[in-house]
C-alpha cells in the first residue's frame, strides 16, 4: 500500500466495538471481531498502521484478558502503535493495568471519557486513575451536545437535530441542566467571553485533560473553537463554574457512556421470584 507523504506528520486514531453490520460477529471487543475491524480500518483509511487503537465502549459479553491479548498482538506486529480505552469507569480501568501487567499485554496508554462543565463526575475516580497510570485523557463532548454554545435555552425553540434527539433525548431535555445554563451564560458575558470559550477553556484547565475532541460542522464552528484553545479562565471564574456545576458530579443524565447490565435488566438486579417467596 502506498504511504501518504503526510502519514508521519499526524497521529491517527480510530475505535472498535460498535456494530458494523446486523451480524453479531461484527461488533464487540473480541479477538474475532478486532482482528477482522483493523484490517478493514486500515482498508478504508488508506494507512499501514494506527496510531491509536481504541476500545470505544467495554464489551460486557468479552473477557478483558481476550481483548487485551489481541491488541497486544496488534501492537507486537506493527498495525497498532498504541491502545485506548473509551468510556469506561475507573475501576475497569485498573482491572486492565493489573491483567497488562500480570500476563505482560500491552497496556492502555489513552482514555476518552466524556467531560464538561455539565459533566463532571470523572473528576472523582476516573481522571485520578488515569493520572495514577500515566494515561493521557482525551475528553469528547467539551460542549456538552451542544448546549454549551448558548443556543439552547429554556425558553427558546432553538431546533434539536435528529442525531441529538435519537441519542440524547433526555440530556437535550434536563431541566436541571439548563437551570445551570441560565447562570452559565451572564458567567460568560461577565468574563467577556463566548460561552464556546467558557467550556472549552474549563475543560483543558485540568491538569490531567491531555486534549479536548471538537466536533464543527462549519468552517466558522471550527475556527471558533481554534480560538478557544487560546482561552485561559482565572481562578474567579472556575470558582463561580464550581459554584453552578459542583466539582465531581454530573448535572441530570447523559443518555450515554458506561452502563452495566444490571442498570438496563432488571433481572441482573433481583433475585428470582421463587427464591424471595421462599425467602
Amino acid at each position: 500500500m502506498p504511504r501518504h507523504h503526510r502519514r508521519d506528520d499526524i497521529v491517527l486514531a480510530t475505535k472498535f466495538t460498535g456494530p458494523m453490520g446486523d451480524a453479531p460477529n461484527r461488533r464487540g471487543a473480541s479477538r474475532r471481531w478486532i482482528v477482522t475491524a483493523v484490517e478493514e480500518s486500515l482498508g478504508r483509511l488508506g494507512v499501514d498502521h494506527i496510531d491509536l487503537y481504541q476500545i470505544h465502549h467495554f464489551d460486557f459479553e468479552t473477557d478483558l484478558d481476550e481483548t487485551l491479548s489481541a491488541l497486544t498482538d496488534l501492537v507486537t506486529s506493527g498495525k497498532v502503535r498504541a491502545i485506548g480505552s473509551s468510556n469506561f469507569p475507573a475501576s475497569t480501568i485498573v482491572e486492565s493495568q493489573w491483567i497488562s501487567e500480570r500476563r505482560g499485554f500491552a497496556r492502555l496508554r489513552t482514555e476518552q471519557p466524556t467531560y464538561s462543565i455539565l459533566a463532571r463526575g470523572i473528576e472523582r475516580e476516573v481522571l485520578p486513575v488515569c493520572g495514577e497510570y500515566g494515561m493521557g485523557v482525551l475528553t469528547w463532548s467539551p460542549l456538552s451536545w451542544g448546549l454549551l454554545t448558548g443556543r439552547y435555552r429554556r425558553d427558546q425553540q432553538t431546533p434539536v437535530t435528529a442525531g441529538r434527539k435519537a441519542w440524547g433525548p433526555r440530556h437535550m431535555t434536563d431541566p436541571h441542566k439548563f437551570d445551570a445554563i441560565e447562570e452559565l451564560v451572564p458567567l460568560a458575558e461577565s468574563a467577556g467571553l463566548p460561552m464556546t470559550h467558557l467550556a472549552m477553556a474549563f475543560v483543558v484547565a485540568h491538569p490531567q485533560v491531555t486534549s479536548a475532541i471538537i466536533g464543527p460542522r462549519t468552517l466558522d464552528q471550527l475556527e471558533d473553537l481554534l480560538d478557544a484553545a487560546e482561552t485561559r479562565l482565572d481562578d474567579d471564574v472556575l470558582d463561580c463554574i464550581d459554584r453552578i456545576a459542583p466539582p465531581g458530579t454530573d448535572i441530570g443524565v447523559m443518555d450515554v457512556g458506561h452502563r452495566p447490565p444490571a442498570t438496563e435488566n432488571a433481572d441482573l438486579r433481583r433475585r428470582p421470584a421463587a427464591d424471595r417467596s421462599a425467602a
